[in-house]
């Protein structure tokens, strides 16, 4: 080999290494050290996913919901309203934080999950949707800090599922029991200095996450990583324009969850201004 393909080989190899370094430090860093997270940015169209230190707990802080009442609207819909009560965690409060994530001007919220559709975010404690009389409903709420991210504890969500009846009564159903997973960001169009850092965020009910428990296998723009932490997690060196995100829940073998909201596919927009 002369000494110019030589060089090519070696530069080719290097990026290589690189890549498949960058994947494996997203898998497994632990997220007490994450100040390499960003050793990526340099390799082209290399994707990478790490996971991050929560910016602040909040202990003690509880979500409840307070009613779900509903009232008929023409002759197949209900507008369905939710009452929540919130203690030890103030709404529209800006979370002190050093994450460069897309952040809330309005505060701190609720993330309202209904059908693990795109969320609505929550400043005041209450919310109606209208939805099709004699239907069926799982409703994710949580508590979140201003810039997007889920607090996760016990206290600080809520899972119901319930029936709205044909004459748009609201049933309330038994507490699933399934492992389920609900996915809460990215969402949505960024732009500018948002689109750098992006927060990937989801919320795991009924199943632990671990090496030798439940995963989530993420596909971002086809590229697949393997998270066996609940943690916030950023997405680094996505391209403008369009990009997809899916979440699969899968058991300590690897093999897909079967049931209700354990799968699930989001579009997102980036753009420089």
């Amino acid at each position: 080999m002369n000494m110019k393909n030589f060089k090519t080989a070696a530069a080719v190899i290097a990026v290589s290494a690189t890549i498949v370094s960058c994947n494996q430090n997203a898998n497994n860093t632990d997220t007490t050290n994450t100040s390499d997270s960003t050793t990526v940015e340099n390799v082209e169209n290399a994707i990478a996913i790490n996971p991050l230190n929560h910016s602040k707990e909040f202990p003690g802080a509880t979500l409840k919901i307070n009613s779900i009442t509903a009232e008929k609207v023409g002759t197949d819909s209900a507008k369905v309203t939710v009452k929540y009560d919130v203690s030890n965690f103030e709404l529209t409060a800006q979370t002190e934080h050093d994450h460069h994530m897309a952040n809330s001007h309005d505060g701190q919220h609720i993330h309202f999950i209904l059908d693990n559709t795109p969320y609505a975010a929550l400043y005041k404690p209450e919310h109606s949707v209208t939805v099709p009389v004699n239907s069926e409903h799982y409703l994710m709420s949580f508590l979140s800090r201003s810039y997007h991210e889920s607090i996760k504890t016990a206290d600080a969500h809520k899972l119901v599922k319930f029936k709205v009846t044909a004459d748009a009564k609201i049933e309330e159903q038994a507490v699933p029991a399934e492992a389920a997973l609900f996915y809460s960001r990215p969402k949505g169009d960024y732009k500018g200095e948002d689109t750098k850092f992006m927060l990937l965020d989801f919320f795991v009910s009924n199943a632990e996450l671990g090496a030798d428990g439940h995963k989530v296998k993420a596909s971002v723009n086809g590229q697949e990583f393997t998270l066996d932490k609940w943690v916030p997690y950023e997405i680094l060196n996505l391209p403008m324009g369009e990009n997809t995100v899916k979440l699969t829940l899968v058991d300590k073998d690897g093999n897909a969850v079967s049931g209700d909201n354990v799968s699930i596919e989001r579009k997102f927009n980036l753009s420089a201004e």
